[in-house]
């Protein structure tokens, strides 16, 4: 055999393999008193997002943590409120925005939520119920940084769409608090 197809038969070996062996993108289940949605997390895209939303649901922080804010037609909010609306203390530093990652705020993704500070994400967290382009970073200015998507919903797309419709009020002055609990009970990590 020739060096020149010696030469392509390893490429060809080597594609297959490279195109035919699955990525083992971590994923995570977020298990609610209204059932369960689970999302794949990129952490290719959104490193440090994905390192700190994981670190939160391995301490325990999102068990029993509320839907606070669901806003229909846009997106349902959860991640440090209380069943008596009590703000939860962050207990781990606020982190930099990676909104310029490329992922966009297309509908069923999961996004950090933040404060007008571009890099003070921490706990709370979002799945878009639509496509929200508004939402994607356009420029590292403070209009423009966007709010970081680290991921998509894989399964329970009903379960969103079900929280999206609740029954909402103003409460302990916030508005789009849903009128029953939708409590996260909690988020585990799973395998890959």
């Amino acid at each position: 055999m020739s060096f020149k197809k010696l030469l392509l038969a390893a490429s060809i070996a080597f594609a297959t393999t490279a195109c035919s062996s699955p990525t083992h993108a971590q994923s995570a289940l977020i298990s609610t008193n209204q059932g369960d949605i689970t999302v794949e997390l990129n952490e290719r895209a959104a490193p440090k997002t994905v390192a700190n939303f994981v670190r939160y649901a391995q301490s325990g922080f999102y068990t029993n943590v509320i839907f606070h804010r669901v806003i229909p037609n846009f997106m349902i909010q959860t991640g440090a409120f209380t069943t008596d609306m009590v703000e939860k203390s962050a207990p781990f530093p606020t982190i930099a925005n990676e909104a310029f990652n490329g992922l966009k705020n297309d509908k069923y993704t999961i996004a950090m939520a933040r404060t007008n500070d571009p890099h003070s994400a921490s706990a709370q967290f979002f799945i878009n119920t639509k496509t929200n382009d508004f939402l994607n970073h356009t420029s590292q200015t403070p209009q423009g940084w966007g709010y970081a998507v680290f991921g998509r919903v894989t399964s329970g797309f009903d379960v969103v769409d079900k929280i999206g419709k609740v029954y909402t009020q103003s409460r302990k002055g916030y508005d789009d608090v849903p009128v029953t609990n939708v409590i996260v009970t909690r988020v585990t990590i799973l395998p890959n």
